[in-house]
């Protein structure tokens, strides 16, 4: 885990995230907390990763969601080499 990210602001919104209660609840927090873009940005992410589950060409990643080559190779790069983030949300997501 990335020291420089725990602190005890980030820890304060984690446990805000993990208090909300359902999807309505989450539109509501995250409309208030992010800029449109950046929600957008984050869904983004998740879909790149989800495509490269799946073995998608980037070309395809691309045309799909509009994600530049730099945001697909940084995805990529947190499925093979970080903390498994991406995994852990996809194997609950199937539960």
């Amino acid at each position: 885990m990335n020291k420089k990210i725990r602190t005890e602001a980030v820890d304060q919104l984690f446990d805000a995230i993990l208090c909300l209660q359902s999807k309505e609840e989450c539109y509501k927090f995250f409309e208030d907390l992010c800029t449109v873009k950046e929600l957008l940005s984050l869904s983004q992410r998740l879909e790149v990763a989800s495509m490269l589950r799946e073995n998608s060409t980037y070309l395809d990643i691309g045309k799909k969601t509009g994600a530049s080559t730099a945001t697909i190779s940084r995805v990529n790069r947190s499925l093979n080499y970080g903390e498994d983030g991406y995994q852990l949300v996809f194997d609950r997501r199937k539960e």
